[in-house]
């Protein structure tokens, strides 16, 4: 019987790559938390219907893309395929609106889609989601596009451009959407059949269609910036405004839907040159109606999503390093070594170093040859020399310098 393995498009985090997982993970909680935002943690679970009323049953990812199954108790249930929606249930739930201070709230973990795996897009793959609930002002769709630039700046990632747009409101969207259904509708039968089919239900995520005779014929589609309402072009005017008076270099993308049905006003995306086609690396938006839509109150909102897949590949590729060893690696050359050696490791660990060893005693050949491909700064030998003397070998594998220290006073390790 062959071995099994993972199912296609989910993949193991391997041990050496863990630390580099870690250090992104650790880096955004620092930059979220100087920027005052809590983690909430929604479950990776929902009911069907909640991504269907939020995504919008007409998308690709609700007709296509869901991870949907019947429970035991006959309700449709679905493995999240993105964050916001949860997190918007979970603050109406919950109450977390009530204070009269924005909630800033983020999550980080995996979500789940069926589609096609590639380079830097798998069936599970892994986010950080960030929102923003009760600042209606242009100041936070500012903001929230900082916190995005410091965390892949402080990663140490170059070569990124963030481009926006602005979808309109309520008042001003209608009059796009049908501006635009009506320079589509003599165009029907050169789209894709996909885009045939939302021509009715969605025109706008047209624009983002991939396929290139779809491209072509929306070259000369009506753009956004003509129809925008005073309110919407005052309150965009003030996003770009404030971008640049800190420098941070943007461009209009009037093509720029995002995949999702909630967005309203601004919209972003950060784009990698590192990555071809699929160069989106974090977006995010506007969405001011989608708590009322779900029953809540009718809170404005923010926010944006991470692929921390995608982050990863580009910090392999800019700045590849090794994973950091372990601060000593304790070989332990005989059976009677093993006692003194037990109790020196867990009083080493429990001052807070890292420390490899293995508990079967092997020649100090062998020993030494594990304490290299674990990437040991130290080795600390003991054998029945040590033993005798009570003092431990230390060595220094970057340097080969050997000292003695007492095998009795981890304090001096």
């Amino acid at each position: 019987m062959p071995a099994l393995t993972a199912i296609r498009g989910f993949r193991d985090i391997l041990p050496k790559e863990a630390d580099l997982w870690r250090e992104v993970e650790e880096k955004a909680r620092q930059v979220l938390d100087r920027f005052d935002f809590s983690e909430l943690r929604p479950p990776i679970m929902e009911r069907t219907e909640l991504f269907q009323r939020t995504i919008g049953a007409a998308t690709d990812i609700v007709e296509k893309e869901m991870y949907t199954m019947e429970d035991r108790g006959g309700d449709l249930i679905t493995l999240r395929p993105e964050a916001t929606a949860g997190m918007v249930r979970a603050l109406i739930e919950h109450n977390l609106h009530e204070g009269g201070r924005a909630t800033k709230v983020f999550c980080l973990g995996p979500m789940f889609r069926y589609e096609r795996p590639q380079k830097g897009r798998l069936r599970q793959f892994h986010q950080l989601d960030v929102e923003i609930f009760s600042d209606p002002g242009p100041h936070a769709d500012a903001e929230i596009i900082v916190l995005l630039r410091d965390f892949l700046a402080e990663l140490g990632l170059t070569n990124l451009s963030i481009v926006l747009n602005s979808l309109g409101c309520p008042v001003c969207r209608p009059v796009y959407r049908e501006n635009l259904v009506a320079f589509l509708e003599k165009r029907k039968g050169k789209l894709c059949p996909d885009c045939q089919r939302r021509l009715g239900l969605n025109p706008l995520r047209i624009l983002d269609c991939k396929s290139e005779a779809c491209q072509a014929e929306v070259k000369g589609a009506p753009t956004f910036s003509k129809f925008w309402c005073p309110e919407c072009q005052a309150h965009f005017g003030v996003v770009k405004s404030s971008l640049s008076k800190l420098g941070l270099a943007h461009e209009l993308d009037e093509r720029l839907v995002r995949g999702l049905d909630y967005y309203t006003r601004t919209t972003f995306e950060v784009r990698s040159g590192d990555l071809g086609s699929q160069s989106a690396v974090a977006g995010g938006g506007r969405y001011d109606g989608l708590c009322r839509e779900l029953g809540g109150p009718d809170l404005p909102a923010i926010g944006f999503a991470a692929g921390l897949e995608r982050i990863i590949l580009l910090l392999r590729a800019q700045k590849p390093k090794a994973p950091k060893g372990p601060d000593y690696y304790a070989a332990v050359l005989a059976p009677e070594a093993m006692e003194s050696a037990f109790v020196l490791v867990q009083a080493l660990r429990a001052r807070g170093l890292r420390v490899a060893v293995d508990w079967a005693p092997g020649s100090l050949k062998n020993r030494l040859k594990r304490a290299d491909k674990a990437a040991a700064a130290k080795v600390i030998m003991i054998g029945p020399n040590e033993l005798a003397s009570g003092q431990a070998t230390v060595r220094d594998l970057l340097t080969k310098e050997q000292v003695s220290l007492p095998i009795d006073k981890p304090e001096v390790f």
